[in-house]
């Protein structure tokens, strides 16, 4: 694990960048020469990898500037990093989930790129959004014919991250399983939306898995008498434009 340099802190400047996961990838390839090919990694291990580019770079400690709520004050909350480390490392990867009516979901963790390929799809729909709902030349049927393109680009870009992550299916009795792609598919195309509901939630949480979860802090007697809970949670989320700096 080598410290970033000041190439690599320059890369989380660049807009660009930043928005197409180059700056990410790079730093991994500067700071962790033995992974070849970053964009191959999965879901589950990017958090951990950034906060040990982090430890190499800055040190153990993190400030984290945070609102506590209900008192709505603003403080600095210091975190151990190698803490968080530690809990991670504990968490068991689980590759698979049961639904209420007995099917087994087999997962296939996303890897970086499709991450990234998801989120500049959809910010580049959002942003299309955005401007048709400003636009004064376009028509109403115009408008409603671009929104209707749009929610379908996104609910073409949220089925393929669907399929892309199940590896296989298998029935109640255990007995027969389906891992053919073309299978998977059929089986989604004609599911009932309540089962996609249930597969979509089963898969998001199988995502998180690998990620930092929000750490509990205590309010103190001042904060309570303004309004804060005696606990509650602050959210610890790794966006590169303040994580490296």
């Amino acid at each position: 694990m080598l410290p970033m340099t000041a190439k690599d802190e320059l890369a989380f400047k660049t807009p660009d960048a930043m928005m197409n996961g180059q700056a990410t990838i790079d730093v991994i390839k500067s700071c962790i020469p033995n992974i070849k090919d970053p964009w191959q990694l999965v879901s589950y291990d990017m958090d951990t990898i950034l906060i040990a580019i982090r430890i190499a770079s800055y040190g153990e400690k993190m400030d984290m500037n945070t609102t506590v709520p209900g008192a709505n004050e603003q403080v600095t909350q210091s975190i151990m990093l190698p803490e968080l480390l530690d809990r991670l490392s504990q968490v068991t990867i689980t590759n698979s989930c049961k639904l209420k009516d007995g099917l087994e979901i087999t997962v296939r963790p996303l890897i970086y790129r499709q991450i990234i390929e998801s989120q500049i799809r959809t910010f580049q729909q959002q942003r299309i959004y955005m401007q048709v709902q400003q636009s004064t030349t376009m028509t109403d049927d115009e408008k409603t014919q671009k929104f209707t393109d749009s929610f379908k680009m996104l609910t073409d870009l949220n089925a393929s991250l669907l399929l892309s992550n199940i590896e296989k299916i298998t029935l109640p009795d255990g007995k027969e399983s389906v891992s053919d792609p073309a299978q998977i598919k059929a089986f989604v195309d004609n599911a009932e939306s309540k089962l996609i509901k249930e597969i979509e939630e089963e898969l998001a949480k199988i995502r998180l898995q690998g990620s930092v979860q929000p750490i509990p802090m205590k309010a103190t007697a001042e904060q309570i008498k303004n309004g804060a809970p005696a606990t509650y949670t602050i959210p610890i989320t790794f966006d590169n434009s303040n994580f490296f700096v």
